[in-house]
Protein backbone atom coordinates (compact mmCIF):
# COMPACT_ATOMS: atom_id res chain seq x y z
CA UNK A 1 0.00 0.00 0.00
CA UNK A 2 1.35 3.34 -1.15
CA UNK A 3 0.36 6.89 0.40
CA UNK A 4 0.45 9.95 -1.13
CA UNK A 5 1.22 13.08 0.64
CA UNK A 6 -0.78 16.04 -0.50
CA UNK A 7 1.60 17.90 -2.06
CA UNK A 8 2.93 14.98 -4.06
CA UNK A 9 -0.59 14.70 -5.36
CA UNK A 10 -1.00 18.26 -6.41
CA UNK A 11 2.35 18.19 -8.22
CA UNK A 12 1.14 14.89 -10.35
CA UNK A 13 -1.95 17.05 -11.03
CA UNK A 14 -0.31 19.66 -12.96
CA UNK A 15 0.25 19.36 -16.59
CA UNK A 16 4.00 19.62 -17.54
CA UNK A 17 4.74 23.06 -19.42
CA UNK A 18 4.64 21.93 -23.58
CA UNK A 19 8.48 22.04 -24.87
CA UNK A 20 9.15 24.11 -27.72
CA UNK A 21 8.99 20.70 -29.57
CA UNK A 22 5.91 20.14 -28.74
CA UNK A 23 4.41 23.73 -29.72
CA UNK A 24 6.24 22.82 -33.30
CA UNK A 25 3.74 19.67 -33.42
CA UNK A 26 1.28 21.78 -32.52
CA UNK A 27 1.58 24.38 -35.37
CA UNK A 28 2.66 21.58 -37.76
CA UNK A 29 -0.61 19.81 -37.21
CA UNK A 30 -2.55 23.03 -37.30
CA UNK A 31 -1.40 24.41 -39.94
CA UNK A 32 -1.87 21.22 -41.98
CA UNK A 33 -5.63 21.43 -41.55
CA UNK A 34 -7.13 22.94 -44.52
CA UNK A 35 -10.03 23.55 -43.31
CA UNK A 36 -9.24 25.63 -40.35
CA UNK A 37 -6.87 27.45 -42.88
CA UNK A 38 -9.49 28.55 -45.53
CA UNK A 39 -12.11 29.66 -42.47
CA UNK A 40 -9.74 32.57 -41.80
CA UNK A 41 -10.76 35.77 -42.97
CA UNK A 42 -8.18 37.76 -44.64
CA UNK A 43 -7.80 41.66 -45.38
CA UNK A 44 -6.02 43.04 -47.81
CA UNK A 45 -5.53 46.39 -45.57
CA UNK A 46 -3.82 44.46 -42.57
CA UNK A 47 -2.94 41.33 -40.28
CA UNK A 48 -6.15 39.18 -38.91
CA UNK A 49 -5.80 36.30 -36.56
CA UNK A 50 -7.81 34.22 -34.60
CA UNK A 51 -6.88 32.97 -31.26
CA UNK A 52 -6.40 28.89 -31.11
CA UNK A 53 -6.75 26.44 -28.38
CA UNK A 54 -2.95 25.49 -27.70
CA UNK A 55 -1.29 22.71 -25.89
CA UNK A 56 -0.63 22.23 -22.29
CA UNK A 57 -2.21 26.08 -21.74
CA UNK A 58 0.13 27.48 -24.59
CA UNK A 59 -0.87 30.37 -26.29
CA UNK A 60 -1.66 30.04 -29.91
CA UNK A 61 -2.67 31.72 -32.85
CA UNK A 62 -3.86 31.70 -36.69
CA UNK A 63 -2.42 34.53 -38.17
CA UNK A 64 -3.00 35.93 -42.16
CA UNK A 65 -0.71 37.87 -43.46
CA UNK A 66 -1.29 40.81 -46.30
CA UNK A 67 1.50 41.08 -49.04
CA UNK A 68 4.29 43.50 -48.17
CA UNK A 69 3.17 43.32 -44.07
CA UNK A 70 5.59 42.07 -41.27
CA UNK A 71 5.84 41.91 -37.84
CA UNK A 72 8.82 44.54 -37.05
CA UNK A 73 11.83 43.72 -34.74
CA UNK A 74 10.36 42.13 -31.80
CA UNK A 75 10.91 39.75 -28.77
CA UNK A 76 8.26 37.60 -26.72
CA UNK A 77 10.25 38.14 -23.82
CA UNK A 78 10.19 35.18 -21.16
CA UNK A 79 8.15 32.52 -23.55
CA UNK A 80 9.30 30.17 -25.93
CA UNK A 81 7.23 29.37 -29.04
CA UNK A 82 7.17 28.44 -32.54
CA UNK A 83 5.49 29.30 -36.00
CA UNK A 84 4.70 27.22 -38.72
CA UNK A 85 3.67 28.66 -42.61
CA UNK A 86 0.36 27.17 -43.24
CA UNK A 87 -0.13 28.94 -46.92
CA UNK A 88 2.12 31.16 -48.81
CA UNK A 89 5.95 31.85 -47.78
CA UNK A 90 7.01 33.90 -44.81
CA UNK A 91 10.46 35.26 -44.53
CA UNK A 92 12.10 35.65 -41.04
CA UNK A 93 15.21 37.83 -39.94
CA UNK A 94 16.46 36.93 -36.31
CA UNK A 95 19.73 37.89 -34.02
CA UNK A 96 21.72 34.70 -33.25
CA UNK A 97 22.36 36.58 -29.85
CA UNK A 98 21.60 36.74 -26.13
CA UNK A 99 20.60 40.40 -25.59
CA UNK A 100 20.21 41.64 -21.96
CA UNK A 101 16.62 41.39 -20.69
CA UNK A 102 16.39 44.78 -19.19
CA UNK A 103 17.99 47.84 -18.15
CA UNK A 104 19.11 49.01 -21.85
CA UNK A 105 17.61 51.25 -24.51
CA UNK A 106 20.41 50.64 -26.93
CA UNK A 107 22.93 47.98 -28.19
CA UNK A 108 25.69 47.59 -30.87
CA UNK A 109 25.00 44.46 -32.64
CA UNK A 110 28.02 42.46 -33.59
CA UNK A 111 28.76 42.23 -37.36
CA UNK A 112 27.69 38.36 -37.59
CA UNK A 113 24.73 38.10 -35.50
CA UNK A 114 21.94 38.21 -38.41
CA UNK A 115 19.85 34.95 -40.08
CA UNK A 116 17.63 34.71 -42.47
CA UNK A 117 15.30 32.04 -43.00
CA UNK A 118 12.75 31.25 -45.88
CA UNK A 119 9.33 29.49 -44.56
CA UNK A 120 7.80 28.19 -47.09
CA UNK A 121 4.28 26.54 -46.82
CA UNK A 122 4.62 23.31 -44.57
CA UNK A 123 7.88 24.86 -43.04
CA UNK A 124 8.62 26.17 -39.41
CA UNK A 125 11.11 26.80 -36.40
CA UNK A 126 10.58 26.97 -33.11
CA UNK A 127 12.77 29.00 -31.00
CA UNK A 128 13.47 30.11 -27.49
CA UNK A 129 12.81 32.63 -24.86
CA UNK A 130 14.18 36.26 -25.48
CA UNK A 131 14.61 35.35 -29.62
CA UNK A 132 14.68 38.60 -31.33
CA UNK A 133 13.15 38.09 -34.74
CA UNK A 134 10.65 39.87 -37.32
CA UNK A 135 8.62 38.11 -39.46
CA UNK A 136 7.47 39.36 -43.06
CA UNK A 137 5.28 38.43 -45.91
CA UNK A 138 7.71 39.57 -48.69
CA UNK A 139 4.58 38.61 -51.52
CA UNK A 140 3.78 41.43 -53.58
CA UNK A 141 0.32 39.79 -54.47
CA UNK A 142 -0.30 36.96 -52.31
CA UNK A 143 -1.53 36.43 -48.41
CA UNK A 144 0.42 33.95 -46.15
CA UNK A 145 -1.02 32.20 -43.30
CA UNK A 146 0.71 30.78 -40.39
CA UNK A 147 0.01 29.04 -36.88
CA UNK A 148 1.98 30.54 -33.47
CA UNK A 149 1.99 29.12 -30.15
CA UNK A 150 3.98 31.04 -26.75
CA UNK A 151 4.34 29.33 -23.92
CA UNK A 152 3.93 30.55 -21.02
CA UNK A 153 1.18 33.14 -23.34
CA UNK A 154 2.79 36.03 -23.54
CA UNK A 155 3.83 38.55 -20.94
CA UNK A 156 5.14 41.04 -23.06
CA UNK A 157 6.39 41.87 -26.65
CA UNK A 158 9.10 44.05 -26.68
CA UNK A 159 9.59 45.92 -29.83
CA UNK A 160 12.73 47.21 -31.39
CA UNK A 161 13.65 49.44 -34.13
CA UNK A 162 16.73 48.59 -36.02
CA UNK A 163 19.35 50.79 -38.11
CA UNK A 164 22.60 49.26 -39.25
CA UNK A 165 23.75 47.15 -36.36
CA UNK A 166 22.74 49.41 -33.84
CA UNK A 167 19.13 47.71 -31.92
CA UNK A 168 16.67 50.57 -29.84
CA UNK A 169 14.01 49.14 -27.48
CA UNK A 170 10.95 51.56 -28.79
CA UNK A 171 8.08 49.82 -26.77
CA UNK A 172 7.01 47.25 -24.51
CA UNK A 173 3.25 45.81 -24.65
CA UNK A 174 1.40 43.58 -22.47
CA UNK A 175 -2.11 41.47 -23.26
CA UNK A 176 -4.06 44.65 -21.68
CA UNK A 177 -2.46 46.85 -24.64
CA UNK A 178 -3.81 44.07 -27.02
CA UNK A 179 -7.70 44.12 -26.42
Amino acid sequence: MSVSSPAATSRAAAPAAPTQAELLDFARRTAADAALIASLPLDPEGRTWVRLEGPGGSEAWLIGWPPGTGTGWHDHAESVGAFVTAAGELKENALAARLPTDGWKTLELADDVDRERRLPAGKGRAFGRHHVHEVLNESPDRHAVSVHAYYPPLPQIRRYSRGGQTLRLEQVERPEDWQ
